[in-house]
């Protein structure tokens, strides 16, 4: 029987090109023979060694991750000027010596798959041939659903809460995989996924459908089968997140401090299930929420900042001894109480290891210096931080072999068994919740049929699969606030018409999406037309609380097209609808009585 080499940590020229590699660091890999581990032997040996000749300020820069701009590594953007003081995106890593970077559309980092592995490797390579010669995690949101940094040609998926309603935790392990393998071959190599949170309040404003659920036994095999598809088998680091759990809240963490109330029993029962089952699957890394959780923190700090949630509870009584990253730090969640040069030094000593994205970029980096000169932050908690970094990269085989294959990079992205794939898993996933009226499934034929509502996506997507089995849609896309002159246009067409579709997205939200009730008002009113009318929800399935009066609705729980593919496919009777709601519908006006409760879900 043959072994797999040691870890053996020896510098060489660093090839560059489409397929370069950091050559002579063999891939670590789970100590499961002798061989195992003797590589884990070799990674501590390295870590330590690495540890003993970086400087603070390669150290320190190992503890940042942060956006660039631009789409290659070398172009200037006058926005990486205005934030950083130098030019082009790879400075940007030299100067910092970061130890990551998370992309971003708005920063323009994703347009295609050649472009982004190009880009990959170009920032690679500065990390490489600058500071201690480290190689960058590279991360992005890529939780699926309705957060999306990489879209098409990229393999789309539901996300958790429509993975979760098709209750099959095999097909969720299948999409982290080929979520993963897509990512890696683009050289992304951590994941902030998947969501670990159980949402447990119908108005949460930020989590709903990125949770699987409300059930946490549910959302604990959902999230262990995510890590090891993401992990074991795509080759990307997971991120389960955002500890201690953000399922329980009516504050959005981006624009203010929410507070969770639950027991501490409450705490295990509910919220800790995910994350203890995502360490068990050996999980890279946890990210953590910008809350305040006073049973288990009274000090009124958010956890991101907490010793006792961080060391205390996810390391020392979980177990948790992977790279603790944060949640953006320029969210207002951690920024309110304290300033932005002593947020990252009170997350680092709290027991975080990377700081995601600190808004003032320049004064948290000298900040970080300046406590660790002054001994506020102490070297052995620097070195613990940086080592447990170090260690990351080098076990996942960042280390080997930072680099992809730039031409290789289209042809391993959206692949045709990727996308039969993803049609496969996502058309178990859509929710047939009421069908009163027995108007599904429909027969395929010539009808005139008007296809509005809030997203456009969904509304097109639905028109291109009406126009193939037959019909002749009518499209009007009216936004999540339609306008008087919208809902007019839209019922006058709808009375042109034998069948309307309407789309609803976030019409819960009485706060933010819709505060004016527009998308009630657009569904009572086509339903008054007598036009037989289809209402789907391609967000939360909260929605048909507030349209009950509606005798045919659906879920498909996110906007995408192959979430409203697959919902076609349901609606003509092609696949009989196997979905079954992961969370409980509670009436809008009294939220103690439950409309649909966990598991409902017609079929045919």
């Amino acid at each position: 029987m043959t072994t797999s080499p040691p870890f053996t940590p020896r510098r060489r020229s660093v090839v560059l090109g489409a397929a370069g590699a950091l050559a002579g660091i063999a891939t670590a890999a789970a100590p499961a023979h002798a061989g195992g581990l003797a590589r884990a032997a070799g990674v501590r040996r390295w870590v330590e060694e690495t540890l003993q000749r970086m400087s603070v300020e390669e150290k320190v820069g190992q503890l940042l991750v942060t956006h660039v701009y631009g789409a290659d590594a070398h172009t200037p953007d006058s926005r990486n000027t205005s934030e950083y003081g130098v030019a082009t995106a790879a400075e940007v890593v030299a100067k910092y010596r970061l130890g990551g970077v998370c992309y971003f559309t708005w920063s323009d980092n994703i347009a295609d798959p050649r472009q982004v592995a190009r880009l990959s490797n170009g920032l690679q390579e500065a990390a490489l041939t600058s500071g201690a010669g480290v190689p960058l995690l590279i991360s992005t949101d890529q939780e699926q659903g309705t957060i999306v940094r990489v879209g098409p040609p990229a393999t789309q998926f539901p996300g958790n809460q429509g993975l979760a309603a098709g209750r099959d935790v095999a097909a969720a392990r299948r999409a982290a995989a080929i979520t993963g393998r897509e990512l890696a071959a683009l050289g992304i190599n951590q994941d902030y996924a998947p969501v670990a949170d159980v949402n447990v309040n119908p108005a949460n404003p930020v989590i709903g459908v990125r949770s699987f659920g409300s059930d946490p036994a549910l959302a604990a095999a959902f999230t262990a089968a995510q890590v090891a598809g993401y992990e074991r088998d795509g080759g990307v680091i997971a991120t389960a997140k955002h500890f201690p759990g953000h399922g329980d809240t009516q504050v959005d963490s981006h624009v203010g401090i929410p507070e969770i109330r639950h027991t501490r029993e409450e705490w295990e029962r509910i919220d800790a299930p995910p994350f203890r089952a995502a360490i068990e699957a050996g999980i890279g890394a946890v990210m953590t929420g910008h809350l305040v959780f006073p049973e288990l923190d009274p000090s009124g700090d958010p956890a991101t900042l907490s010793y006792p949630i961080i060391t205390g509870l996810l390391r020392e009584e979980l177990g948790f001894d992977g790279v603790v990253i944060t949640d953006s730090l320029g969210m207002r969640g951690v920024r309110d109480k304290y300033g932005d040069d002593r947020v990252v030094v009170l997350a680092i000593n709290a027991g975080v290891d990377m700081l995601l994205r600190p808004p003032q970029f320049d004064l948290a980096y000298q900040a970080l210096l300046e406590a660790v000169h002054s001994g506020e932050i102490s070297p052995e908690r620097l070195d613990e931080a940086v080592g447990r970094i170090l260690r990351l990269k080098a076990e996942r085989g960042i280390v080997h072999d930072p680099f992809v294959d730039v031409d290789q990079a289209a042809a391993r992205v959206g692949t045709r068994a990727h996308l039969a794939q993803a049609d496969r898993i996502t058309v178990a996933t859509t929710t047939v919740v009421k069908n009163d009226a027995g108007l599904l499934p429909l027969a395929p034929g010539p009808r005139a049929v008007l296809v509005t509502g809030a997203s456009a996506v969904p509304v097109a997507e639905f028109a291109a699969a009406f126009a193939a089995r037959g019909a002749t849609p009518t499209t009007h896309p009216t936004g999540t606030q339609p306008s008087d002159s919208a809902i007019a246009t839209a019922v006058a067409r709808a009375r042109e018409s034998e069948l309307a579709l309407v789309v609803t997205y976030k019409a819960w939200d009485t706060e933010v999406t819709d505060p004016q009730g527009r998308q009630r008002r657009l569904v009572g009113e086509l339903l008054a037309t007598g036009v037989p009318l289809i209402v789907v929800a391609v967000h939360d399935p909260y929605d048909i609380a507030h349209v009950d009066e509606a005798p045919t609705y659906l879920a498909t729980y996110a906007p995408n097209a192959v979430a409203t593919q697959a919902a076609a496919r349901v609606i003509f009777g092609e696949v009989a609808p196997r979905g079954r709601l992961p969370v409980p519908i509670p009436r809008a006006d009294d939220p103690a009585q439950i409309l649909y409760p966990y598991g409902h879900g017609l079929t045919w």
